[in-house]
């Protein structure tokens, strides 16, 4: 199991070249890779994308990537801006009677009026890129996987209290029965005192009526599937891909199992632990937001 945080840093240096790469990952549904590149780097987006891809699932990645080149650099003159320059200058200079002539340190200020060549980084240049981010997605995972393993004894330490509150509440399920059929008796009693009657208790009847009442009240399955679904998420936990969108469901399926318990039954012994166990399946949760 990995965090969806992490940082990774990775850098190559050559003889004509220094490359650095820094990579920042934080929760998100999906993988959103925010990546830009200059234009002479544009072919190797789909190629960085697809590295990114293989290596992770979820979460957002911010790339920061700073190269040198040390090699020459060959330039070229903005010839168009040139021309038009001078014919500016000369038409000014007939129109108004001006003497004089542009001279070279003029024409050099001119906003890009001298440019580097496009020209196709070098194949070793552009494999030492594809390389360096390699190196930085390794140093990534790294922070990843040990802030997964954190998570993941987190995650054990909520689950196993919430395997310590069904003992408890399994404990008192067993005597919802008898709590019912005190209930209706002293109802029934109370009705029958004030009312002056001399009416027999049906004593088949109540026993049908607690019967009924307690399986309305038997959470004896919701309890079984929350030691399923536990049993479940501990198996998910060990695996290495796709976790954090199964465990979010599993999750769900966990506070709805707690959710019924506290709903069926007025036991307060049963609510308090099945309220703790919703607090506990709420803090999992938020942790689970930040597995991968």
């Amino acid at each position: 199991m990995k965090s969806m945080t992490g940082f990774g840093r990775a850098s190559v240096a050559e003889s004509t070249f220094l490359i650095s790469v820094e990579l920042k990952t934080v929760n998100n549904r999906f993988l959103d890779v925010n990546l830009r590149l200059a234009s002479e780097l544009q072919p190797l987006e789909p190629v960085i994308k697809r590295l990114i891809g293989n290596r992770l699932t979820r979460g957002r990645v911010d790339v920061n990537l700073q190269y040198d080149r040390t090699d020459n650099v060959d330039f070229e003159l903005n010839r168009p801006l040139i021309r038009g320059f001078l014919a500016a200058m000369k038409e000014m200079q007939d129109e108004f009677s001006l003497t004089g002539e542009p001279d070279l340190n003029v024409i050099a200020r001119l906003p890009n009026v001298v440019k580097p060549k496009n020209e196709e980084p070098a194949k070793e240049f552009m494999d030492a890129i594809e390389h360096v981010f390699l190196l930085a997605l390794d140093d990534l995972e790294k922070m990843r996987t040990t802030e997964g393993g954190l998570l993941q004894n987190e995650l054990e330490t909520r689950l196993s209290e919430i395997e310590r509150r069904l003992p408890p509440i399994e404990s008192e399920a067993d005597n919802v029965a008898d709590e019912f059929r005190q209930r209706l008796t002293k109802r029934i009693g109370d009705m029958l005192a004030k009312s002056d009657s001399q009416i027999e208790i049906d004593q088949a009847r109540l026993a049908q009526e607690v019967a009924y009442l307690a399986e309305k009240a038997d959470i004896s399955e919701e309890i079984a599937r929350l030691r399923t679904h536990i049993e479940h998420f501990r198996s998910i936990v060990s695996d290495d891909r796709d976790v954090g969108k199964r465990l979010d469901f599993l999750t769900q399926e966990l506070n709805r199992e707690a959710n019924t318990i506290t709903s069926k039954t007025n036991n307060m012994a049963v609510k308090e632990n099945a309220l703790a166990i919703k607090s506990e399946i709420e803090k999992i949760r938020e942790q689970v937001q930040n597995v991968e």
